[in-house]
């Protein structure tokens, strides 16, 4: 009996297409999937506890080996409308930045916008759990996924991410990537693929379970904020990203 391949996938809202392909065609059988925050499912990669990630796009280097092995990523077109830098204060009046413990790619963001684009060195204080309730002031916070959804109104600055990268750089931001730590069989990659493109296809059959966003907003989300496509031109932005972090 041939072993399931686990794969360790995101517990985002932005995940969501992906996860209802492969629960929703026949690789299901030959998959054990999991759902964790982005950076366990790096940490589970990194490890050699999955074979497969949908890992932030910073903790790539960390792998000894990896491989891309899917066209699909979680991207944005411009907004992506869930990774903010959240503040009560302008950008040119924030000294501390708090990080968020459940990406690093999007804690890398936040420090190349700071030192190339804003201009601006504030003190990166090291995430803790429960630190949303410390924004106020002069410390601002980078906040992402379902929580960044429910709370962003409660900020006089919210500045989204992706956003910011796209005036800087005039490119799509990617946050996140299908990878494997070692090499897979191509018919199982192929197939995967396929329940991937089924799922993005099929976004209007989601149903959502948010309690916090209407119909509208939820699936205004998924459509329209979101660029599954990893394209020529993200694999251009995340070679400029990857470049930008490392004189970090």
């Amino acid at each position: 009996m041939n072993l399931k391949i686990k794969i360790a996938a995101v517990s985002y809202i932005n995940t969501l297409p992906f996860v209802y392909g492969l629960e929703k065609t026949e690789i299901i059988s030959k998959i054990d999937i999991g759902k964790y925050i982005p950076s366990e499912c790096a940490n589970k990669l990194i490890n050699n506890e999955v074979d497969v990630g949908l890992i932030p796009v910073a903790a790539i280097p960390e792998l000894k080996e990896f491989y891309v092995i899917s066209d699909f990523c979680i991207a944005a077109k411009k907004t992506v409308d869930s990774v903010f830098l959240f503040s009560q204060v302008p950008i040119n009046e924030i000294e501390n930045i708090i990080l968020d413990y459940q990406s690093k790619s999007s804690n890398n963001l936040t420090k190349v916008l700071s030192k190339l684009y804003w201009k601006i060195t504030p003190n990166f204080i090291d995430p803790f759990e429960g630190y949303e309730t410390e924004i106020f002031g002069k410390t601002a916070g980078v906040v992402i996924g379902n929580r960044a959804l429910e709370i962003r109104k409660k900020f006089n600055y919210v500045y989204d991410l992706a956003e910011q990268w796209k005036n800087f750089t005039g490119n799509p931001f990617v946050f996140a990537l299908w990878v494997s730590n070692k090499k897979l069989p191509q018919t199982f990659i192929d197939e995967f693929n396929n329940s991937l493109k089924f799922g993005v296809e099929n976004i209007d059959k989601l149903e959502n379970n948010t309690g916090y966003l209407s119909d509208n907003e939820f699936f205004g989300y998924l459509n329209e904020s979101l660029n599954y496509n990893y394209t020529e031109l993200e694999k251009q932005s995340l070679d400029l990203f990857l470049a930008y972090i490392k004189e970090l």
